[in-house]
């Protein structure tokens, strides 16, 4: 990797649920801070509406997850929009576990910072015009699916939800339906400037979509493994 640029980025990490969205992220955040460039971590995660509001949108099903979950206008307003301005971020919004909002807390990017943001949905068009740059993981959909269960399962017994719904029937209705509706609408593969196949953690594959090497512009170089 070579250092090149000053300015603040915003670099998104995609993918279906299962995809490896969140490690992608903090490992690429690791390398940009071994640069000396200051990285921040966000995941539109935490930019979902309130479970308080659920009565007033259906977030329950594919159809609704996909259309319904995530504050589009906050995550354009707290959290994209002032990379690209005066640098005071909203790194979260709304805690998933504890629902506890954090919109006030400001954080103030350096100007050679990267926001690296990991989250579903992130090309679509709502928000694909914000990235500086879109990094999209290409995953079988059965391996993302197992992952996804596994994850969350061990999520659920760690927080002891006594009361949890069937994981894999949960994943397979609504996160996986909301994938399958977003790739439908999103030809997200023309769209992303970097594709990872992602399917075998330990052997990732690399693709720039204009060069067919991996190329972060203004900020690294990546020959693929």
């Amino acid at each position: 990797m070579s250092t090149r640029s000053t300015g603040r980025l915003a670099v998104v990490i995609d993918g279906r649920t299962g995809a490896g969205k969140t490690l992608f992220g903090h490992e690429l955040g690791l390398a940009l801070e071994r640069l000396g460039r200051p990285a921040y971590r966000g995941s539109l995660d935490d930019f979902k509406r309130p479970w308080s509001e659920r009565d007033r949108y259906d977030r329950l099903t594919g159809e609704g997850y996909y259309r319904n979950a995530y504050d589009l206008d906050r995550i354009r307003l707290r959290l994209i929009g002032p990379v690209h301005t005066d640098g005071r971020v909203t790194l979260c919004g709304i805690d998933p576990l504890t629902q506890i909002d954090h919109g006030e807390e400001i954080t103030i990017l350096e100007p050679d910072a990267v926001l690296v943001v990991d989250g579903v949905f992130a090309h679509r068009r709502e928000l694909a015009h914000l990235w500086d740059v879109g990094i999209w993981l290409a995953v079988d959909p059965d391996v993302a699916f197992e992952r996804g269960v596994a994850r969350d399962a061990g999520h659920r017994r760690a927080h002891a939800f006594s009361e949890a719904p069937d994981v894999a029937s949960l994943h397979r209705s609504r996160y996986a339906a909301a994938d399958d509706i977003y790739l439908r609408e999103t030809a997200v593969e023309t769209i992303a400037d970097i594709i990872v196949e992602n399917t075998d953690l330990d052997a990732p594959v690399v693709h720039s979509r204009e060069t067919g090497c991996c190329h972060i512009p203004g900020v690294s170089a990546v020959e693929p493994p």
